[in-house]
C-alpha cells in the first residue's frame, strides 16, 4: 500500500515583504506511488527509513544565506514543522528535451530579470546534503516561449549539496502557472550532458502570483502575448502545494532592487537510490 509523507505548510508573501522560508522535497513512497497525473511512479528500495530532517535543513538554509550576505526576508529562522517532509512529483511535460548541457549560465543571451537559482539537495534517509547530484532545469523566456537551447542547463551540487544556476525569472505561458521545470539525478556519473533517465525527482518550481505580477509589468515581460494562468487555476500547482505541500521558491532581491536580479532558494529532498 502506498504512503506519502507530508511537506511543511508554509506561505509566501509578495515582493518587498518578508517571505517564509520554502522547502520543496521530492516524492517519497513505500513500494511504489502512482502520482495523480498518472504518468510518474517512483520505486523505493525495501526497508528504507526516512527521518525528520527539519533541524538539519534549517541549518542548511541558514548557511546558504550567510554565504550570500543578503538580507533575510522571512518571519521564521527555521521550519515550522517537525515532520519529515516530501512532496509529489509532477510530469516533465512536453517542453522537456533530452540532451541538456551541463553548465552554470543557461541564459544564452535571453533578456529578463537575472535569477540565481540556489538548489539544495538533501538525502531524507540521512538528513545530509548530497554532493555530486545533478540538478537539471528548463523554463520559458520573458515572453513565455521555450527554446531548444536557451534557459536549459544542469549543474552538479558541490560538497555542501548546493547547485547554483544562472537563469532569468521566467515569463508565463498559457498552459500553466509560472514555473521552472526541475529534475534531480542523485547518482550522476559525470559528463557534459544530463542523462535522460535515472532521476530521483521530477518536478516544477513555482513562484508566487505576486512576484509574477510585479515582474510582468517590466520590459520585456510586458510584451508577453500569452493568457495568464494563476497558481490556483493550475492543477499541477494544486498537486504540488496541497495538504501541506509547498513547491514555491523563496526569493530575495539583490541590493533591494529586483531589476538588478534576485536569488531563489529551494531545497529538494530525495532518496538517492530511487528511480523515475
Amino acid at each position: 500500500m502506498s504512503a506519502l509523507l507530508r511537506l511543511v505548510d508554509t506561505n509566501c508573501y509578495p515582493p518587498n515583504m518578508q517571505l517564509l522560508a520554502i522547502i520543496q522535497l521530492a516524492a517519497l513512497a513505500s513500494f511504489s506511488y502512482a502520482f495523480p497525473a498518472g504518468s510518474l511512479s517512483v520505486t523505493i528500495p525495501p526497508n528504507i527509513q526516512t527521518r525528520d530532517c527539519s533541524a538539519q535543513i534549517s541549518s542548511f538554509n541558514a548557511k546558504r544565506r550567510v554565504k550570500r550576505n543578503l538580507k533575510r526576508r522571512t518571519f521564521y529562522s527555521n521550519l515550522q514543522n517537525t515532520t519529515c517532509i516530501a512532496s509529489p512529483a509532477t510530469p516533465k511535460g512536453s517542453n522537456w528535451l533530452s540532451g541538456t548541457v551541463v553548465r552554470y549560465d543557461v541564459t544564452n543571451g535571453q533578456q529578463g530579470v537575472p535569477l540565481t537559482l540556489d538548489v539544495g539537495v538533501i538525502d531524507v534517509t540521512t538528513c545530509k546534503p548530497i554532493s555530486g547530484a545533478l540538478v537539471e532545469i528548463w523554463s520559458p523566456n520573458a515572453v513565455g516561449n521555450y527554446g531548444k537551447t536557451f534557459l536549459r542547463g544542469a549543474q552538479s551540487t558541490d560538497t555542501a549539496g548546493i547547485a547554483e544556476l544562472q537563469t532569468i525569472f521566467p515569463g508565463f505561458t498559457s498552459g500553466s502557472a509560472n514555473h521552472i521545470g526541475a529534475i534531480v539525478h542523485p547518482n550522476w556519473s559525470g559528463g557534459n550532458v544530463a542523462p535522460s533517465s535515472g532521476a530521483a525527482h521530477v518536478g516544477r518550481i513555482f513562484f508566487t502570483d505576486a512576484w509574477t505580477n510585479v515582474i510582468s509589468q517590466s520590459a520585456p515581460y510586458n510584451t508577453n502575448p500569452n493568457s495568464r494562468m494563476m497558481n490556483a487555476q493550475d492543477p499541477m500547482f494544486k498537486q504540488a502545494n496541497s495538504a501541506g505541500y509547498s513547491a514555491i521558491v523563496d526569493l530575495e532581491e539583490i541590493q533591494d532592487d529586483w531589476p538588478e536580479g534576485i536569488v531563489g532558494y529551494i531545497t529538494i529532498g530525495v532518496i538517492p537510490h530511487t528511480s523515475m
